[in-house]
């Protein structure tokens, strides 16, 4: 039997995981080996394909940008902002000492998106995310609230796991924020998460969805 890749284990090992206590802990042990044993080793597409979608939709007024779930800071590499026009919020503070060193943000806010989002600033012009809706971190239950972190007419792109995205029923909650008229042009777009063959989740995708908050009347 073909041994697993060290990427390969974090990765299956991270679906694994029940509460925000354990992402806490499994991202900080880690962190300063993410890049080069997951991301790089796996071929981490998803950063880029969510870039891809914000910079397809997106006009001046969609700055700042909140990068939800931040991590290293792969999704801000990818957009290639100057610092002070993107934040990046993640619930595990040594993963946040990585794209610190990297200078690629204004500030970085240590966040549990299942708890109190009081600390995200709210007048962003955009919200952004790859990794963080996925099996053994977060389901559809903050999708509402993320609303109220940015101003009206925000624009989201948010990344979410194909497969989770059915198993834990978000198309429901995002058809609900569409037909009560929370959210604008929703589209969903599939996009892939890796971007090299041989290893078991090389074909895996997943769903951006990407809306408007509601402009204010």
């Amino acid at each position: 039997m073909k041994s697993k890749s060290k990427g390969q284990t974090l990765l299956e090992n991270a679906y694994k995981l029940a509460t925000p206590t354990d992402n806490k802990a499994y991202y900080n042990e880690f962190a300063e080996t993410y890049d080069a044993e997951f991301a790089n080793a796996l071929g981490w597409e998803y950063p880029n394909a969510i870039a891809t979608v914000y910079r397809e939709n997106a006009d001046s007024d969609h700055l700042p940008i909140a990068d939800i779930g931040c991590g290293t800071g792969l999704v801000a590499e990818a957009l290639g902002f100057k610092p002070d026009h993107i934040d990046g919020i993640d619930i595990s503070e040594e993963m946040l000492a990585t794209p610190r060193k990297k200078s690629l943000y204004r500030k970085t806010i240590q966040a549990d998106l299942m708890g109190d989002h009081a600390p995200i600033k709210n007048d962003y012009g955009a919200v952004v995310s790859a990794g963080t809706f996925t099996s053994g971190h977060v389901g559809p239950d903050p999708l509402e609230r993320l609303l109220d972190i940015g101003r009206s007419g925000a624009l989201f792109v948010i990344g979410v796991n194909r497969a989770f995205y059915l198993e834990a029923g978000f198309d429901p909650v995002i058809r609900d924020l569409e037909a009560r008229g929370s959210i604008t042009d929703l589209r969903v777009t599939e996009v892939p998460m890796y971007n090299k063959a041989g290893h078991d989740h090389s074909s895996d995708k997943a769903f951006a969805l990407c809306y408007r908050k509601r402009p204010s009347d």
